[in-house]
């Protein structure tokens, strides 16, 4: 049996690719600090459920603390690692910046330092598309510059991307680097909008909207972005490029690979998804754009069709209801 190490187990995608992992035969060790950025308890109640596999393994501690991964490297002697954990939000980042330099930054060379030592036949690694950032050229290509971040979670991610690269180069890791686009689905993470709007409309309070409603997403069920994400596993990278537009690097066996939906909608049209799934409308508050956010994301999805050979299949309205199912039965059920 293999053993994959999933580094924020107990966060919104780290749960859904454990529990990917934990079906298809693997033996997992999730690595998780339960940060009380959000709701904690929805994080133990993540573990609690993956916990009941025998072989899922949790494991609590902060990826930055010297040592740590080290040690877990060690002792479990991981075949893949799915580095997932992260302080995630973009508007956080302005307000409690040094969280995430922590974090997303130390974090990621104490990972990459075990790594070195114990080498893993993969290392698959979260960044985000924020860090295509004031770039205007759509839909976002992994080839082309991404230069600008508009956020210093956006400046963490690039920074994970530069460190994953070096270690890629000095020692030889086989690494894939994951920019996410707009991922919703059951066990979503509530700072996000969607978990907001489903909050607000059921207890009939507005709802702020951004930009005055005029923002593109290219939205990503958290399905589809699981099936991506396992289908990579098996595919690190090598020495040829396998196609124009592969982001592989001349001198190291490192890429970054967009993972969305290559069809931006409108966010009212979201909005209006997770209405006709509550049966009821919102009452919207509209507001000019945030700082550090941007109008439009739309992912280029050619290279990752090359490398796992399938698409995303879901529609937003089945997505969206599949969470707000979710959402009733978790926080509403008797």
């Amino acid at each position: 049996m293999k053993t994959a190490l999933v580094t924020g187990s107990a966060g919104f995608i780290g749960f859904h690719v454990s529990t990917a992992l934990l079906r298809a035969g693997w033996r997992v060790i999730g690595l998780d600090s339960l940060s009380p950025y959000y709701d904690v308890a929805l994080k133990h109640a993540r573990h609690d459920y993956l916990n009941q596999n025998v072989h899922f393994t949790p494991l609590i501690g902060k990826i930055e603390e010297q040592g740590l991964l080290i040690d877990v490297f060690h002792s479990e002697a991981p075949d893949v690692v799915v580095h997932l954990a992260a302080q995630a939000g973009v508007r956080h980042s302005i307000k409690e910046p040094r969280i995430y330099l922590e974090s997303n930054v130390i974090g990621t060379f104490e990972l990459f330092d075990a790594a070195r030592i114990q080498k893993p036949s993969h290392l698959l690694i979260a960044s985000s598309s924020s860090v295509y950032g004031a770039n205007t050229d759509m839909p976002y290509s992994e080839v082309k510059r991404a230069d600008f971040p508009m956020s210093l979670y956006a400046a963490t991610k690039k920074t994970t991307e530069g460190i994953a690269h070096t270690y890629a180069h000095l020692y030889g890791l086989p690494t894939t680097l994951f920019r996410f686009f707009t991922v919703y689905g059951p066990w979503g993470r509530p700072d996000m909008a969607y978990f907001k709007f489903t909050r607000a409309i059921l207890n009939s309070d507005p709802i702020d909207v951004y930009n005055h409603g005029d923002m593109l997403r290219d939205f990503i069920y958290i399905d589809d972005l699981v099936a991506s994400i396992i289908a990579l596993v098996d595919v690190p990278p090598g020495d040829t490029p396998v196609s124009p537009k592969d982001s592989l690097s001349p001198i190291a066996p490192w890429r970054v690979v967009n993972i969305g939906n290559n069809t931006p909608k409108k966010l009212g049209d979201f909005i209006a998804a997770i209405e006709n799934a509550l049966g009821c409308k919102a009452k919207k508050n509209l507001l000019p754009m945030q700082a550090g956010d941007v109008p439009a994301t739309w992912a280029d999805t050619d290279l990752l069709h090359t490398l796992i050979g399938c698409k995303p299949t879901t529609h937003m309205a089945d997505g969206v209801k599949a969470f707000v199912d979710w959402y009733l039965n978790y926080y509403y059920r008797a």
